[in-house]
């Protein structure tokens, strides 16, 4: 199932299942059954396909990414979190740091936790996870290369939009295809295949630290091929069983 968080003409917010650019609304209660719904996917507000409380981001989990950034492949995963303001949705112009001279696309495999997960062996993360999603990791590598924490670099409103569903593990092959665009140009292609860290390695690792709530983000690293954004570049990133996260971006 590819689950779709939406505003519906009331203003409330609901979920419900996409198939063919038509939702198909979630009860409002469990109890009325009245209040489902279909509407045109063009007739309702996209919103994030979750509320994290935190996003943990996982850095050069790609070798071609570490080897484009002139970097190591590291020994163990490196992880940075982006907070709640970070995040933004599908369609949304987003607006970012100015006066820098670079701001980055990274498209990203983003993981959305279903259960509360402490201390996961690896066998067990998979039963921890609702769905997959697309996700920009957005960097301001102006900042991110003067401070060691990343909060300029990283943590910016706006710098973490996801979506444009949250797609069902059934929904996501084990070789699900990442892809970035710039103004239709591609610019990323990779599988999940080439992680150098797994998901459930990944889960295993951050949960002996950070418990991870329901709705809580994993985004899980970007391959080769990151780039510098201009004033009103389109940017999309497409995950095999997703679909497109689309958004244009402001720098002021």
């Amino acid at each position: 199932m590819r689950q779709l968080r939406f505003r519906d003409s009331d203003g409330d917010v609901r979920l419900g299942e996409l198939a063919d650019d038509e939702v198909t609304a979630f009860p409002k209660q469990a109890s009325d059954l009245d209040s489902t719904a279909t509407f045109a996917r063009e007739d309702v507000e996209t919103l994030p396909p979750c509320r994290p409380s935190k996003v943990v981001c996982v850095g050069r989990n790609y070798a071609d990414h570490a080897e484009e950034m002139d970097s190591d492949v590291p020994d163990r995963p490196l992880f940075f979190l982006k907070p709640p303001n970070a995040v933004a949705s599908d369609g949304d112009d987003l607006t970012l740091p100015s006066g820098k001279d670079r701001l980055d696309y990274e498209a990203e495999i983003a993981v959305v936790i279903g259960a509360q997960a402490s201390d996961l062996d690896e066998s067990e993360a998979m039963a921890h996870v609702a769905g997959f999603t697309c996700m920009n990791d957005i960097s301001n590598r102006d900042d991110q290369r003067a401070e060691q924490n990343w909060i300029r670099g990283k943590a910016f409103d706006d710098s973490a939009p996801l979506g444009p569903v949250l797609a069902t593990p059934d929904e996501v092959p084990a070789d699900a295809r990442l892809r970035c665009r710039v103004n239709g140009e591609l610019r990323q292609d990779a599988t999940r295949e080439q992680f150098i860290f797994s998901i459930p390695e990944l889960l295993a690792d951050i949960t002996r630290y950070v418990t991870l709530e329901p709705g809580d983000v994993l985004s899980t690293g970007t391959p080769e091929g990151v780039g510098r954004l201009e004033d009103g570049d389109r940017v999309e990133i497409e995950l095999e069983g997703v679909g497109t996260l689309s958004n244009t971006v402001t720098i002021p």
